[in-house]
């Protein structure tokens, strides 16, 4: 059982560091093109998880493995779960799970600015792929 509970904080790291990503990933994809790609698909699966019916891989796991450990298991969201108590005390859960898609909306709109500028600033210098 021991086992178990460390494999759940395990996955809890790594769901925390998945949302790290997703809110700051922008900032180390500006001179990595594929990185960039990478990001933007992992906001898009963000969006896509949060919004829809569907449950996050990683909460299920989590759940799995808390149960295997004999510790009490949390139903619903992992954000609703672990930070509401911490930073929305207050807060609907529909608040809550329409927020993170709303940042990653942001986010993709940060995406979708440094295309255009770089956009512009190919046609400026004749085309060259070479921006930095």
């Amino acid at each position: 059982m021991r086992l178990f509970a460390i494999l759940a904080s395990l996955v809890l790291l790594i769901h925390l560091a998945w949302i790290v990503w997703i809110l700051l990933g922008w900032l180390v994809t500006r001179t990595r093109p594929w990185l960039r790609w990478l990001h933007i698909g992992s906001v898009l699966w963000a969006i896509w998880v949060e919004a829809g019916p569907w449950p996050c891989p990683l909460t299920l796991l989590e759940q799995d493995l808390e149960g295997r450990a004999g510790s009490g298991v949390y139903q619903g969201s992992f954000i609703v779960h672990y930070l509401e108590a911490f930073i929305y005390p207050d807060v609907p859960q529909w608040l809550l799970t329409w927020f993170g898609p709303v940042v990653c909306v942001a986010i993709l709109a940060i995406h979708g600015r440094r295309f255009w500028r770089d956009g512009r600033l190919r046609k400026m210098h004749g085309g060259s792929r070479e921006l930095r």
